[in-house]
């Protein structure tokens, strides 16, 4: 172990996902403070860069989920202020939170995704973009925030209803992609290492924001259940995009596989540069698998940034 250091838990914040990152931050805080660093909690606000001033931490472990914290903005003025931080750098963060600018890094090198466009939302009143069945996405949201899947039953109206509740009425723009069937695989990265291949299985519907974050709604199966060709594939597209995109600390990769289609129907779909770690969250229960302990993990995370 290095020795104690005085860190700034950065989480909160004002994203959609706030409360999950309070989450995470309580988690990686009381972990930090087990191993005998001095740990200062900031509750992120328009502040923050006076509030880090006043604390000259060692180094920020940065616990934010979704805008600011997860898109450069945060990692730009650490940068500025000569803070060293945990997790991805800014030019890394501004393309990964961009699932469009994300493609255009991966595709090119042979990582398969599904093919996308954006549309205007206002042009989803009229006519479907795809044939159904096809997601609409926020393009720079994490967490599942604002996904609908629309089917060829109609769920939202055909064409999508003007007054029919979904993401199209908070977005001027969505990525739409076509639909994958099958079965949601994550892959966690930590430096250089892949932890595993965990399988995502909500009790019903999809693997929403509610179902990421609510206990009981959906099960991880970790080691996943799955052809040793098709774990051995998600690890070694998941070290891919960590390594094509410059991820630093821990990313994760989130996939949907058609097994019907054997490797062919693999598809990497995101990845997150900033993965939760809150006691429900799929890095810590991978390293756990491995044989790391939670707070070995952010140890590690500190010390990848440092």
């Amino acid at each position: 172990m290095t020795e104690a250091l005085t860190i700034a838990v950065l989480m909160g914040g004002w994203s959609a996902e706030r409360e999950v990152s309070l989450m995470s931050g309580e988690g990686v805080a009381e972990a930090l403070e087990s191993l005998g660093h001095t740990v200062m909690p900031v509750d992120m606000d328009r502040n923050v860069a006076s509030i880090l001033a006043g604390i000259q931490p060692d180094v920020v472990f940065n616990a934010l989920h979704g805008t600011p914290g997860e898109d450069g903005s945060v990692q730009g003025m650490l940068d500025l202020m000569q803070i060293p931080y945990t997790h991805s750098g800014m030019a890394t963060s501004v393309v990964a939170i961009d699932k469009v600018l994300t493609k255009q890094v991966l595709m090119p090198h042979g990582i398969p995704m599904p093919g996308g466009l954006i549309v205007e939302s206002e042009s989803l009143y009229t006519a479907d973009p795809m044939p159904r069945p096809y997601v609409l996405k926020p393009a720079n949201e994490g967490s599942s925030v604002g996904v609908a899947i629309v089917t060829e039953e109609g769920n939202y109206g055909s064409p999508i209803g003007r007054d029919t509740a979904g993401p199209w009425q908070e977005f001027e723009t969505l990525l739409a992609e076509p639909f994958i069937p099958g079965r949601e695989l994550t892959t966690a990265v930590i430096g250089d290492e892949a932890l595993g291949v965990t399988e995502l299985v909500p009790k019903s519907g999809f693997y929403d924001y509610d179902a990421k974050y609510t206990d009981g709604m959906t099960d991880h199966i970790c080691p996943a259940d799955i052809p040793e060709d098709i774990a051995e594939r998600c690890v070694e597209l998941a070290l891919m995009a960590h390594r094509l995109l410059g991820c630093r600390g821990t990313s994760r990769s989130d996939y949907r596989w058609d097994e019907s289609r054997g490797e062919a129907g693999l598809y990497l779909l995101e990845v997150n540069t900033q993965p939760g770690m809150t006691p429900l969250s799929l890095v810590p229960e991978q390293a756990k698998h491995k044989g790391m302990s939670y707070p070995e993990l952010v140890q590690r995370i500190v010390e990848e940034a440092l």
